[in-house]
């Protein structure tokens, strides 16, 4: 159950003007990065592997991930465009859509499968409800369930990174992505503390669940709240995950990126900044990455429990 300020702050939002949301935010996260300095990016204790551990498939150095949160219709408007600079480049990716909040084309996702992305959900509705009370979670669960079935997606990442990793056991998925290694500005900000995917059994250890922590910083972080202008951050992390084996998951949010090279800087960055990371990622690292669709890693860590 989410706590009584980060509920009160998602009721007191609506009544106040986006941007000055984000001015307020931007001066939160200026003086919490006084005191992070020693977990944000990198946190040491995460590179550490899990016990057993042999390597990720065909002798790779590091497993790569790309993930989306689509939150808006501006963002779902986006998609298509996002996924073709990805595909571009040689890559892809999961895009995790709100079921509720807009319409979600059967056309589009049956497209994006076909060109070898991946559908997940990302939630009912754009909102902390679902984590208010295990009633209401029960309450959304079954309906969930049955977006998951109609898509046929085996993944979920909760709306703004909320969570309980035990109330999960109730959503048919195979994976689970809403938590992290490290990011002391999310409003449940405590970290799994792995850059590696973690499998999450039940009480009865006869069945479970893969989560699968991002490992990289969210764009909505970086450039919007930080108004970071480069991707250094992103490198820097990037070099300290491969350098230990790890897991490298990005969120990307279409709803932020710009691609016509007007930037509204309370709540764009240019596309280019992403472009420039992939490519980055394929000149560096060409032949050492494993590449992965989400359902894909889970499955492959699910296989060693």
């Amino acid at each position: 159950m989410l706590g009584y300020k980060i509920r009160l702050y998602h009721h007191a939002k609506f009544f106040i003007p986006r941007r000055l949301q984000i001015v307020l935010r931007r001066g939160l996260v200026r003086r919490q990065l006084r005191k992070c300095a020693g977990v944000w990016p990198i946190h040491e204790p995460a590179k550490e592997p899990p016990p057993g551990w042999t390597g990720w498939p065909d002798g790779k150095k590091f497993a790569l991930v790309l993930t989306h949160d689509v939150d808006t219709q501006k963002g779902y408007d986006r998609c298509m465009e996002l996924a073709g600079i990805e595909e571009s480049l040689g890559f892809r990716s999961a895009f995790n859509f709100v079921a509720r909040t807009y319409g979600v084309s059967p056309a589009v996702r049956g497209e994006l499968t076909a060109r070898g992305f991946e559908v997940g959900v990302h939630g009912l509705y754009h909102n902390s409800l679902l984590y208010h009370s295990r009633e209401e979670f029960l309450k959304q669960a079954p309906q969930i369930n049955q977006v998951l079935q109609e898509w046929n997606a085996v993944g979920f990442r909760s709306p703004c990174m909320y969570r309980n990793l035990e109330w999960m056991h109730d959503l048919e998925i195979e994976y689970d992505a809403s938590t992290f290694d490290t990011d002391p500005f999310e409003p449940q900000p405590q970290g799994l503390d792995t850059i590696f995917p973690v499998y999450v059994p039940n009480r009865s250890m006869d069945d479970g669940y893969v989560e699968l922590p991002y490992t990289l910083p969210q764009d909505f972080t970086l450039f919007i709240l930080m108004e970071h202008r480069t991707i250094e951050t992103w490198v820097k992390k990037l070099e300290w995950v491969v350098s230990n084996g790890g897991m490298v998951l990005l969120n990307v949010h279409p709803d932020y990126t710009s691609f016509n090279g007007r930037v509204d800087p309370y709540s764009e960055y240019d596309v280019d900044l992403y472009r420039e990371l992939l490519n980055h990622i394929r000149s560096v690292y060409q032949y050492d990455y494993w590449h992965p669709l989400p359902r894909e890693i889970a499955r492959f860590w699910a296989g060693r429990h």
